[in-house]
C-alpha cells in the first residue's frame, strides 16, 4: 500500500475486540480518502490498495455502527463507501479486452465481493434502517438539502452493495442453501429496511426515490423465479407432480435404453480379436474401399473426421451464450420475498410503475434505466398470475400505451444490435427483457379472458381488439422470427419467442373465431422515384408544332373571353424578389417564361405572366402598353411563341455529397399510406410459411431432449399449421431436418415426445407419397425452399420460357411505334385504348403495351398512359359542345336545380365546377349564386321574423322540409362528388359546398317564417317520441330553448348557441334519428363540419320565435287547443286562464336554468376536449361500441347521426369524446379498432357565426 494511503487508513483509529476507537483526525483522513480516490489513475490503483486494506471491514463499519451519532463523520463514511462499492463495471466502463487492465477488473470485483459479505449483517443494516427512518419522519419543510443528499447515498450505497455479483467458485452453495446474497437479504429484513423501501415506492411524498426504490426491489429478486416465490411454503399442485412424473418417466426410459443398447451389443462369446472388415461403397483416402478394424456394433459412429483437429469456429459466429442460472434460495428467504411481493402488489406497484414510467417518458432518468421498469413489469405481473390472479393490483401497466412503450423499444434495441456490433450482446440482453415483458402482458391479457368478472373479460376484449387491430402489434412476432441471429441472441431469447408467438396466434385464432369479420389497419410504405437526374424532353419547336401549339392557345384564350380567375392574377410573380440578379436584368427571363407557358399550352397562365409583367416593367412597352386591346394582346403572345429568345443555361450540378442528398430525397419522398382491410386468420398464417422462420423453430427444435414439454408444444403446433393446415409440408421437406426427425423417432424415449413423433411420421409419410411421384424429390433434400419452389414441387415444374415476359418482334416494335405516331396528336381520351384493337397481335395487353412504349422511349413514363378519370380530362370545349350547353341553359334556366339538369343531359360528360366555369365564362350567368338550386321562400316582408303571430310561425315549421326535397338534394351532390375527383377542383369543391351549406340554414331560417296549410306533423313526431320514452329529452328541449329565448330578451344580443347534453338519457336522444328530424323541423342547426360537434340555435331566431317553437314542444295542449277551435266551445276565461299559465311556465323555465346559462361557456368548454373522430361502418355499431366503453370507464361519449337529409357524404361519422381527466397515465380510450384521427374541438360561441 502507498505509504501516503497507509498513514491515512492508520490515522482513522483502530478495532479493539468488537469495539472500534476512532482518532482525533478521523472525520479528516475519512475526506482525504475521498480527495485520493478521486484522482486515482485507469487502474483504480487506490481502490485496490483501500480494498486489498479491508478498510470497509475494519474500519468505515465499525465507525458507522459505533459511531452513527457522529454526523458529520457519518456522512463522511457513507459518502466514502458509496465510492468504493460503485460497480467495477462502472469504474472500468466495459470488461477490458487488455489482459492487464483484466486482472485489475478483476481484483477490483473480488474486492467488492468481500464488500458484500461484510454488509450482510443485521448490525449495519440495523444503522442505516435507522438513520433513514428518522430522515423520513421529517416534514417536507423541515428537511434540509443534506438530509435529502444522506437519504439519496444511503440508497445508492444498498443498491451498490445489492449490484454486487456473486462468486460461484467461492461460494459453491447449492439449491435451498444459504448464498450471500440471502444472507444479505436476510439482514435486510431483519432491520426492517424492506418496510421503508415499501414506504418509499406508496409515499406520495417520496416520488423522487422512485427509480433508486426500483432498482433495490429489482436486485434484491435477482436470483429468483416467479413460480418458486409462489409455491413457497406450500405444498405441490396436481399439475407439478404430473410434471415432475414425466421428466422422471423420460429420464428412466433413457436409462433402460442406454442398458438394452449395450447389452445389444455385447457378443455371446467373448473374442479377443475384433476381426477386419471392407466396407463397400465406401472409399478411403485412395481409390480402395475402406478397411474397419473394430467391432461392428460401432461402426454407425464410424466417420473420416476421426482422428482430425477440430476446426475453432471463429468469434464472430459462435453461439451467444446463456446468462447464469437461476437458483433456489433458502426457505425462510423464499417465504420473506414472497410476502414483500403481495405487499408490494398490493400497497405500491401502481403507484411506483407510474412514477417510473412517466420518468421514463420525459427522460428523467438514466441511460438503460428502463430495464428496470421492463423487469418489474415481467416479474410482478407474473407473480401476480400465479398467487391468485387480481386485475386491479396491475392495473397501471395493463394498457395499450404499455404495449406501445415495449414495442418502441424492442424495435430500439434491434436497431442498436445491428449498428453498434460491440455492444450487442449487451442490446440483445435488454432485447430479451422487452420480450418477455411483452409476454408477460399477453398472458395476462389471456388471464383476463378467463376472470368471471364481466368487466375484466370486456376489458380484455377491448386491448386485444387494439393489439390486433394496429399492424405494429399484429407483426411483431413475425419480424421478431425473421431477423433472428443465433450470434447475438441466446437460447433462451429464442424460447421465449416461440412460446410468445404461439400464445399471440392462439389468442388471435380464438378472438377471430368469435367474429365475422374483423377490420384491421395495413400500413404500405409508398416510394416515389426521384426524378432529380431525370431531364424533361425540350418541347418541340418545328415550324408546324408551333402553329399546332397556336391554334390550341388561340382557342382557349377566345373561349374564355380574355378574363383571367382571381386566384391565377393573385399567385402569378413576373419576377424573383430573392434573385442577385437586378430586376431589371429579369425582363428577359419574364419573357422566356411567358414563352415557356406557351409551349406547353397554357394560354391563360401566359396571359397572366404578359400583364404582371407589363406592370413591372412599362417603359418601352416591351409587354404592351397600357391601354392594349385583347386582339393586340394575341397578336403580342403569338410574336413571343416564334421568336427566338435567349435562353440561360442551367448550372452544372454539384457532384459533391450526392449520395447524401439522394438518400435525404429518398426519405422525402417515401410516404406510409395507412388503410383498412378484413382479417383473415389464414392469410396471416401463411406469412409464416417462409424458411427464415422455419429455421429458428427447427434449430429450437434440436434441443426437444432438454425442452420442457410447453416449448416443444409449441414448436409442433406452429409446424401442423403450416404443413397440415397450410399444406406446405414441402417447406420441411430439407435434409438437416430429415436428420432431426430421425435422431427424435430412434430416440429410447420417444414415448416422452408423443407429438412430436406423430408429426414426424406425418412428414416423412407425405415425402414418400410425393417422391413416388417426383423424381427429382431427393434432390430437392439439398436445399430450403420458398413458397414458389414448394408450389413447384409439389404441382410440377413449369416448362422453360412459361412465365416469361413476352417479347416483341421488330416487326411488332415497329407498327406500334407507327401507330402511336398517327394518334400521339389525336384528342382521344386514352391513346393505349386506341392502339390495342389496331395490332396484329390480339393477346397484348394495356400493361404490355404500355411497358414497351416506355421502354422503347416513345413515353417518359407510365404515368402519363393512365386511364383518365371520368369527366375530369376533357378540358377544352369544341364550338359544338358549346352550342349544346347554351342551347340546356335556355331550356332549364327557369327549372329549380338548373346545374342538375344540365350535368344529366349533357352529352360530354364533365365535373360540376368545369360546367360552372364555362357558363361564367360564356356570360350565361353572371355570378354563381344564379345555379344554385331555388326553394319556395317565404313573403320579404316576413323574412325578418317582425310582426308574425305566434300562430303564424307555428305554423312555419313544417313549411319547405320535405324530406324527398333533401334527400334529393343529397342524392345530387353526391354524384356531383363523385365525379370531382380533380386535385385542382378540391377547393372550388369546398368552396361551393361551404355555399350550399350556408344557403341550407338560410332556407330554413326562412321556413320558420313562412306561412303553411299544416302543422300536425311536428305533434305526430312528439308524440311519438314521447311515445319512445324521451319524455324527459323532450322537456330538457324545451327548457333550452326557453333559456335562450331568455337570453335574448334580457340581452338583446343574439348569436349561434350549442345544444349541449348533460345527461346520458340527453346524449341518447341527440342519438335518436327521429329526434335529430324533430330538430330539423324546428329549424335547429346541426352541426356544419367536423370542426362542429353540437347542434346549435341559429342567431337569427327572435325571442318570440324560440317561445312558440318550445310551445310546439307540448302536443297534448295544443291538441286540445285545436279541439277548441274546432268546436268553438273554447270561453274568453279560459283563454286568458291558458295563457296566462303557458306564460307562467315560460317564465318559469329560463329562471330556474339562469345559473346553467351563466356557466354555459364553462361547461361547453370542458365537454369539448381532444376527441377521437373514428370513422364506422354503421351507426348501431357506433353505438354499441359507445355503450361498452362507458361500461368500463367513466367517460361520457355521444355520438352524432348526419340524418340522410343532411348527409353530404355516404358513410356516417361517429364521434367519440372522453373527458375523463383521471392522473393515471395509461388511463386513456381505448374505442374499438377503428382508423384514428386525433382533433382539437374547439367550442366557442363567440366565434361562431351562423
Amino acid at each position: 500500500m502507498n505509504c501516503e494511503l497507509l498513514a491515512t487508513c492508520s490515522a482513522l483509529g483502530f478495532l479493539e475486540g468488537d469495539t472500534y476507537h476512532k482518532e482525533a483526525d478521523c472525520l479528516e483522513s475519512v475526506k482525504d480518502l475521498i480527495r485520493y480516490l478521486r484522482h486515482e489513475d485507469d487502474t483504480r490503483d487506490v481502490r485496490q490498495q483501500l480494498g486489498a486494506g479491508q478498510i470497509v471491514q475494519n474500519d468505515l463499519l465499525p465507525i458507522i455502527i459505533q459511531h452513527g451519532q457522529d454526523k458529520p463523520l457519518f456522512d463522511a463514511c457513507i459518502r466514502l463507501m458509496v465510492n468504493l462499492t460503485q460497480p467495477a463495471m462502472l469504474c472500468f466502463g466495459k470488461v477490458p479486452d487488455d489482459p492487464v487492465f483484466r486482472h485489475h477488473f478483476l481484483q477490483v470485483t473480488s474486492h467488492l465481493q468481500a464488500y458484500k459479505e461484510a454488509f450482510a449483517s443485521e448490525r449495519v443494516f440495523g444503522i442505516l434502517s435507522e438513520i433513514l427512518y428518522n430522515l423520513l419522519q421529517l416534514d417536507w419543510e423541515h428537511r434540509q438539502e443534506e438530509d435529502n443528499l444522506l437519504i439519496e447515498r444511503i440508497l445508492l450505497l444498498v443498491r451498490n452493495v445489492l449490484h454486487v455479483p456473486a462468486d460461484p467458485c467461492e461460494e459453491k452453495k447449492v439449491d435451498d442453501d444459504a448464498s450471500v446474497h440471502d444472507r444479505l437479504l436476510w439482514a435486510i429484513h431483519m432491520s426492517g429496511f424492506d418496510d421503508l423501501v415499501k414506504f418509499l415506492a406508496s409515499a406520495q411524498s417520496e416520488q423522487q426515490w422512485s427509480m433508486h426504490v426500483l432498482e433495490i426491489i429489482s436486485l434484491m429478486f435477482r436470483d429468483q423465479t416467479p413460480e418458486a416465490l409462489v409455491s413457497a411454503g406450500q405444498a405441490r399442485s396436481a399439475e407439478e407432480k404430473r410434471r415432475d412424473s414425466q421428466e422422471l418417466e423420460a429420464l428412466r426410459q433413457k436409462e433402460h435404453a442406454a442398458k438394452r443398447c449395450r447389452t445389444l451389443q455385447r457378443g455371446t462369446r467373448h473374442s479377443r480379436f475384433g476381426g477386419s472388415y471392407v466396407v463397400q461403397g465406401l472409399k478411403s483416402i485412395g481409390d480402395k474401399d475402406v478397411i474397419y478394424h473394430r467391432n461392428l456394433h460401432h461402426f454407425k459412429h464410424y466417420t473420416h473426421d476421426v482422428g482430425k483437429a477440430v476446426r475453432r469456429v471463429p468469434k464472430r459466429n459462435r453461439q451467444a451464450q446463456e446468462c447464469k442460472d437461476k437458483r433456489r434460495s433458502a426457505l425462510n428467504v423464499r417465504l420473506f420475498l414472497r410476502e414483500f411481493c403481495i405487499d408490494f402488489l398490493e400497497n405500491c406497484y401502481n403507484h411506483l410503475m407510474y412514477l417510473v414510467k412517466e420518468s421514463l417518458i420525459r427522460e428523467q432518468t438514466q441511460q438503460h434505466d428502463e430495464t428496470y421498469y421492463l423487469w418489474s413489469l415481467s416479474f410482478f405481473m407474473a407473480f401476480n398470475r400465479g398467487n391468485g390472479f387480481r386485475a386491479d393490483l396491475v392495473s397501471e401497466t395493463m394498457s395499450i400505451r404499455t404495449f406501445h412503450f415495449i414495442e418502441r423499444n424492442i424495435t430500439n434495441y434491434y436497431e442498436m444490435i445491428l449498428t453498434d456490433r460491440k455492444e450487442a450482446t449487451s442490446w440483445s440482453r435488454r432485447m430479451h427483457l422487452a420480450l418477455k415483458a411483452y409476454q408477460e402482458l399477453l398472458l395476462t391479457v389471456n388471464e383476463m379472458d378467463r376472470s368471471q368478472d364481466e368487466g375484466i373479460r370486456q376489458s380484455s376484449n377491448i386491448i386485444k381488439s387494439n393489439i390486433f387491430y394496429l399492424m405494429e402489434y399484429r407483426e411483431i412476432f413475425l419480424t421478431l422470427l425473421r431477423k433472428y441471429d443465433e450470434t447475438t441472441q441466446p437460447h433462451s431469447y429464442l424460447k421465449d419467442l416461440v412460446e410468445s408467438t404461439h400464445l399471440f396466434l392462439r389468442m388471435l385464432e380464438r378472438f377471430c373465431n368469435g367474429r365475422k369479420n374483423l377490420m384491421v389497419q395495413k400500413k404500405k410504405l409508398k416510394r416515389k422515384r426521384s426524378r432529380r437526374d431525370k431531364k424533361p424532353s425540350p418541347p418541340d419547336t418545328s415550324p408546324e408544332a408551333l402553329a399546332e401549339t397556336w391554334k390550341v392557345v388561340e382557342e382557349e384564350l377566345r373561349a374564355t373571353g380574355f378574363q383571367l380567375s382571381e386566384s391565377l392574377t393573385e399567385s402569378i410573380v413576373p419576377f424573383d424578389a430573392t434573385s442577385e440578379t437586378p430586376l431589371e436584368e429579369q425582363r428577359t427571363e419574364a419573357m422566356v417564361r411567358v414563352q415557356d407557358a406557351l409551349l406547353v399550352r397554357l394560354g391563360p397562365e401566359a396571359l397572366g405572366l404578359l400583364r404582371a409583367a407589363r406592370e413591372v416593367w412599362p417603359e418601352g412597352d416591351v409587354f404592351g402598353s397600357s391601354d392594349v386591346e385583347p386582339e393586340e394582346e394575341l397578336e403580342l403572345l403569338k410574336q413571343i411563341l416564334h421568336a427566338n429568345l435567349p435562353r440561360s443555361s442551367p448550372p452544372d450540378p454539384v457532384v459533391e455529397d450526392e449520395d447524401d442528398a439522394a438518400e435525404l430525397e429518398e426519405e422525402e419522398l417515401e410516404s406510409v399510406q395507412v388503410s383498412e382491410s378484413e382479417f383473415n386468420f389464414l392469410d396471416f398464417i401463411k406469412r409464416f410459411a417462409s424458411p427464415s422462420i422455419v429455421r429458428p423453430y427447427l434449430l429450437l427444435l434440436k434441443s426437444y431432449s432438454k425442452n420442457t414439454p410447453h416449448t416443444n408444444h409449441c414448436i409442433a403446433r406452429m409446424l401442423h399449421r403450416l404443413a397440415v393446415n397450410l399444406k406446405m409440408d414441402a417447406l420441411l421437406y430439407q435434409l438437416s431436418v430429415f436428420n432431426l426427425l430421425n435422431k427424435i423417432l430412434s430416440d429410447p424415449a420417444a414415448a416422452a415426445y408423443k407429438e412430436l413423433v406423430t408429426f414426424a411420421k406425418y412428414v416423412l409419410n407425405r415425402f414418400f407419397s410425393l417422391a413416388a411421384q417426383n423424381n427429382k424429390a431427393y434432390v430437392e433434400l439439398l436445399f430450403w425452399k420458398n413458397v414458389g419452389a414448394v408450389r413447384e414441387m409439389t404441382e410440377g415444374y413449369s416448362k422453360d420460357g412459361e412465365g416469361k415476359k413476352p417479347t416483341w418482334t421488330e416487326e411488332e416494335e415497329e407498327e406500334l411505334r407507327k401507330l402511336y405516331e398517327e394518334h400521339r396528336h389525336s384528342e382521344v381520351p386514352d391513346i393505349v385504348e386506341t392502339l390495342l384493337p389496331l395490332l396484329s397481335n390480339s393477346t397484348c395487353t394495356r400493361r404490355q403495351v404500355v411497358t414497351q412504349l416506355v421502354r422503347m422511349g416513345l413515353v417518359d413514363n407510365a404515368k402519363e398512359l393512365k386511364k383518365p378519370k371520368k369527366g375530369t380530362q376533357i378540358v377544352l370545349w369544341t364550338e359544338e359542345q358549346e352550342q349544346e350547353l347554351e342551347m340546356l341553359f335556355e331550356e332549364y334556366k327557369d327549372s329549380d336545380d338548373v346545374l342538375g339538369d344540365i350535368l344529366k343531359k349533357l352529352t360530354a360528360k364533365r365535373s360540376r365546377a368545369r360546367v360552372v366555369d364555362k357558363l361564367l365564362s360564356m356570360g350565361l350567368v353572371s355570378e354563381r349564386r344564379e345555379l344554385y338550386k331555388k326553394r319556395s321562400r317565404s313573403a320579404q316582408g316576413k323574412s325578418s321574423g317582425k310582426g308574425m303571430t305566434e300562430e303564424e310561425f307555428l305554423e312555419g315549421l313544417t313549411q319547405d322540409f320535405p324530406d324527398d326535397s333533401v334527400d334529393r338534394d343529397d342524392e345530387d351532390e353526391g354524384e356531383d362528388e363523385s365525379e370531382e375527383s380533380e386535385e385542382e377542383e378540391g377547393e372550388e369543391q369546398e368552396r361551393e359546398k361551404s355555399q350550399n351549406g350556408g344557403r341550407r340554414s338560410q332556407s330554413l331560417s326562412q321556413s320558420l317564417h313562412s306561412p303553411v296549410e299544416r302543422r300536425a306533423d311536428i305533434g305526430a313526431m312528439v308524440r311519438a317520441l314521447q311515445q319512445e320514452g324521451l319524455s324527459e329529452s323532450m322537456l330538457w328541449l324545451q327548457k333550452c330553448l326557453n333559456r335562450t329565448a331568455t337570453d335574448r330578451e334580457q340581452d338583446g344580443v343574439s348569436q349561434a348557441v350549442p345544444i349541449v347534453p348533460l345527461k346520458e338519457a340527453d346524449e341518447a336522444a341527440m342519438d335518436n334519428r327521429n329526434f335529430c328530424k324533430l330538430l330539423r323541423k324546428l329549424g335547429i342547426r346541426a352541426p356544419a363540419n367536423e370542426q362542429e360537434i353540437f347542434w346549435r340555435i341559429p342567431a337569427k331566431f327572435s325571442a318570440s320565435q324560440l317561445q312558440s317553437a318550445a310551445a310546439a314542444l307540448s302536443p297534448a295542449e295544443e291538441e286540445h287547443k285545436g279541439d277548441e277551435e274546432q268546436n268553438g266551445s273554447r270561453s274568453p276565461t279560459a283563454e286568458s286562464q291558458q295563457e296566462e299559465v303557458s306564460g307562467e311556465q315560460r317564465a318559469q323555465a329560463p329562471r330556474a336554468l339562469l345559473h346553467t346559462c351563466k356557466t354555459k361557456p364553462h361547461t361547453s368548454e370542458r365537454a369539448a376536449p381532444v376527441s377521437d373522430f373514428s370513422p364506422v361502418e354503421d351507426t348501431d355499431s357506433t353505438v354499441e361500441r359507445s355503450q361498452e366503453k362507458s361500461s368500463t370507464k367513466r367517460s361520457r361519449s355521444r355520438v352524432l347521426d348526419d340524418d340522410e337529409e343532411e348527409n353530404e357524404e355516404d358513410s356516417s361519422t361517429a364521434v367519440h369524446m372522453d373527458t375523463n381527466g383521471d392522473a393515471d397515465s395509461d388511463r386513456e380510450d381505448i374505442s374499438a379498432p377503428v382508423k384514428r384521427r386525433r382533433k382539437m374541438v374547439l367550442i366557442d360561441e363567440e366565434d361562431d357565426e351562423d
